[in-house]
């Protein structure tokens, strides 16, 4: 049972990084972004292949937060006159393109048969072989992450994000520059992103492309819906309740094949139930129209 817990507080962990920046980039930018999963996917395999290829894993994981940043800079460079929904299906293309790119390019990411063997992390000499070592490495990456996150939102330059999503015309108006606030936001946001990603194929030590799916991104969604917009301690708490609450289907004598789409329906029924009760979700500031 301990094993059983340690497990599930390293997934919760992870995804909160996920969420905390899928919320940056949603919640206080204004920036629809439905490609979050595929910074996710791009930090897991960079850091997996370099780490595989005898690079150190400290470097690995960097390269894996910044290559997800350099995506992240092209994608709204690539989109920069796209707004609200058009902006949102472009996202998702170009999430579709890097799963394609996971499943096709089967010389470097070996494509359906994924990546077996990534190493465990080993920082200055100490490795992060157990469960327990590995918990305290994802809950140090995730609180510098919240740290960072929420001194990011909570000054000058989080109040521009805001501006940005509520209006980003008047914003012109007064002389600032709303693609470079929407480049960096989304930079950072897939940064972060890419690091969680980095965690998650450490921690898993297998990865292909199906962990990074279009349903995937719709768990994410749901986390940062149902903490609310512009609130990074809700992003944790719904990560929190998305991931245990759940996991009550394993202590039920069902078949696998009942255990997936259960998963989905409870998914599914937290959500309506938030959005009719809590339009703005646990802890949000905004509405999410």
């Amino acid at each position: 049972m301990n094993a059983y817990i340690v497990n599930l507080a390293i997934f919760i962990c992870i995804y909160s990084i996920l969420a905390a920046s899928l919320n940056l980039a949603v919640g206080y930018a204004g920036l629809l972004n439905m490609g979050h999963i595929a910074f996710f996917g791009i930090g897991a395999y960079t850091s997996a292949l370099l780490t595989q290829a005898g690079v150190p894993f400290i470097v690995a994981f960097i390269c894996a937060g910044l290559l997800a940043a350099l995506f992240g800079y092209l994608l709204v460079w690539s989109t920069y006159r796209l707004k609200g929904d058009y902006f949102a299906l472009a996202t998702l293309g170009f999430s579709f393109v890097i799963s394609s790119i996971m499943l096709n390019w089967t010389w470097l990411t070996r494509g359906p048969l994924g990546i077996p063997g990534i190493p465990k992390p080993v920082i200055f000499g100490l490795r992060f072989s157990s469960n327990e070592m590995f918990l305290v490495l994802a809950a140090v990456v995730c609180a510098i992450t919240y740290f960072v996150l929420y001194r990011l939102t909570s000054s000058a330059y989080g109040v521009s994000l805001q501006a940005l999503r509520d209006d980003e015309l008047g914003l012109k108006v007064l002389g600032k520059n709303t693609f470079k606030l929407k480049w960096q936001s989304m930079a950072v946001s897939a940064f972060f992103a890419g690091l969680a990603g980095s965690l998650f194929a450490h921690y898993i030590t297998y990865i292909d492309p199906s962990s990074f799916s279009l349903s995937e991104i719709i768990l994410v969604f749901t986390i940062v819906i149902v903490g609310g917009l512009v609130s990074l301690r809700g992003s944790f708490i719904a990560t929190a309740i998305i991931i245990l609450i759940p996991e009550a289907l394993r202590f039920l004598s069902l078949p696998s094949s009942v255990l997936g789409p259960g998963r989905q329906i409870i998914y599914a029924t937290i959500l309506l139930t938030i959005l009719y009760t809590r339009p703005r979700g646990l802890l949000g500031k905004v509405d999410l129209a």
